[in-house]
């Protein structure tokens, strides 16, 4: 029998595809070695790897039939659900790049993501369908939006109806490892939001870095997904998952129950969850009051500073568990530095080592190395280092100068090379020539048993040029606070110059979707010089 030139292109073009190391792959694995386990879960739904490689190929082909090509972008506006994996493997497997969009963000504010990204295909849900419809009609630039819990088959296509399409025309694209497989946005605490172009190289070096940390894996694992999926913490926490075969629980999003947050840990016999510190610390208060009976071997931390008050909490209320920080930032697809569970209670406060595989260094403002113990601005280099900003090359310029990415965090590291946060570079606050940390005062300022959350802005002053601000939100019960009553506590624990000279005191501290602090807002609204100093 004689095989044509073309079928023996094909033949050999399948295995090379197969020796792709990115996400589709891994699922693609899993449905052939293990098709019936549960790959997801989500609230009362399960599908297996099986049943999650044939829809995301399916939508992969809806998507290629409407004329999606490799380097689109396709807009992701959804709330935590299946589909969102599922619309990301489909986009990939065609080469596509889905663009996540914080769902908080108004119509004005995810029409610039749409400008700058050039998307042209939408995905949502009905409850955000009005703003894709308002961004639709504002822009212009919106050829396809796609439903997931029903459209209208004029305007907006159905999901279902699209994955129940014929999948047999998808096209075999062949997808590099240094392909863009995803542009995530930064949260525009600092300005206008970049796209930090993620590669699939990019979201592999995450998944060994989480893997290499775990200490002591099983298979029966299951991995809670708490952070919202249009954050890099959310959408990374996949990376290993997939590349491992477990079970992975997606959690809905909305205001917080820490009452049914634990109710659900101890349903799905969830083994791993990341939460920020301002859920861990509800939980913790909750698991306290009425204890749960828990399967947890590791639970960990980041995207937000955390107190010691909220570390010792989750010591004491899971000790079984191994308490590990994850830091990083969307530019580094997230992870740089792991504080391991066997040193999270000699070394608290610490956001650990540099993961293996990235180098870093601590440098001053002329890019010299500085002492041990010395306070400077972490640089990085590595696999999991972002590709750049979606077509922003000056913004990819400054982040990379001198050869690294600047992360714009303070550290120090100690004598055993544990490092520890001291601030951001664009918050440190030098008032009389003396630099403050804020996240120093904040930490502090969090020990306060009337405080429940606590962030530090500068206010300028004539005197000292600037002088730190406390805006606190007080713990439930307490009515009313004030610097006089605070200043035997400060004084015990912090030089007299990092003292708030005033306090403000509010209902909630505003955040973005990934839990931090949002402090242009503060600053625009407290930061000023009439903005009234207390006496």
């Amino acid at each position: 029998m004689t095989v044509t030139t073309e079928s023996t292109s094909d033949l050999v073009a399948e295995p090379m595809r197969s020796r792709r190391n990115h996400w589709n792959n891994q699922v693609r694995r899993h449905a052939f070695m293990t098709p019936d386990r549960t790959a997801v879960t989500y609230l009362d739904t399960a599908i297996t790897w099986r049943e999650l490689d044939e829809r995301s190929r399916a939508f992969a082909a809806a998507l290629h039939r409407r004329g999606v090509r490799f380097g689109d972008r396709v807009l992701m506006a959804l709330l935590n659900r299946t589909e969102y994996i599922e619309a990301v493997l489909g986009a990939n497997l065609i080469g596509a790049i889905p663009v996540p969009v914080n769902i908080r963000m108004s119509p004005a504010e995810v029409a610039y993501l749409v400008t700058d990204s050039g998307a042209r295909v939408i995905v949502t849900e009905k409850l955000l369908a009005p703003v894709a419809e308002a961004v639709r009609t504002s822009t212009g630039a919106i050829d396809t939006t796609i439903v997931v819990d029903g459209g209208d088959g004029g305007t907006h296509l159905d999901y279902e109806t699209l994955v129940a399409e014929d999948p047999t025309d998808l096209p075999e694209i062949d997808v590099p490892e240094d392909t863009v497989a995803v542009i995530m946005y930064t949260s525009g605490t600092t300005g206008k939001p970049k796209g930090a172009m993620l590669t699939h190289t990019n979201l592999q070096a995450q998944a060994v870095t989480t893997i290499s940390a775990s200490q002591g894996s099983t298979d029966d694992d299951v991995a809670s997904v708490v952070p919202p999926i249009f954050h890099i913490a959310g959408l990374a926490a996949f990376a290993p998952v997939f590349y491992r075969g477990i079970r992975s629980v997606i959690h809905p999003l909305g205001a917080f129950d820490p009452e049914a947050m634990l109710d659900t840990l101890e349903r799905e016999g969830t083994t791993s969850v990341f939460m920020v510190p301002a859920q861990w610390q509800a939980v913790c208060a909750a698991q306290q009051a009425r204890p749960r009976d828990l399967k947890l071997r590791t639970i960990s931390w980041g995207a937000a500073p955390a107190s010691d008050t909220v570390l010792n909490a989750m010591n004491e209320n899971f000790p079984a568990a191994l308490n590990m920080t994850a830091f990083g930032q969307t530019e580094m697809s997230p992870v740089t530095c792991i504080l391991e569970g066997k040193d999270a209670l000699r070394k608290i406060g610490s956001i650990g080592k540099v993961v293996p595989a990235v180098t870093a260094r601590i440098v001053d403002p002329m890019m010299n190395d500085v002492k041990p113990g010395e306070v400077g601005e972490i640089v990085y280099r590595g696999p999991n280092m972002m590709k750049g900003y979606w077509q922003n090359p000056q913004a990819t310029a400054d982040a990379f100068r001198g050869g690294w990415f600047h992360s714009g965090d303070l550290v120090r590291q100690d004598d055993e090379g544990f490092l520890y946060v001291v601030d951001r570079a664009k918050d440190m606050i030098i008032s009389g020539g003396e630099n403050i940390y804020c996240a120093e005062v904040e930490n502090v300022l969090y020990g306060h048993p009337k405080i429940a959350e606590a962030a530090i802005i500068g206010r300028a002053d004539d005197r000292w040029g600037e002088v730190p601000v406390g805006i606190v939100v007080l713990a439930d019960g307490v009515d009313d606070l004030t610097l006089a009553e605070l200043e035997p506590y400060l004084n015990e624990n912090l030089a007299r110059f990092k003292h708030p000279k005033d306090l403000v005191i509010l209902d909630e501290l505003p955040r973005n979707a990934g839990g931090k602090v949002v402090k242009p807002r503060l600053r625009e609204a407290y930061g000023s010089k009439d903005a009234g100093l207390a006496d």
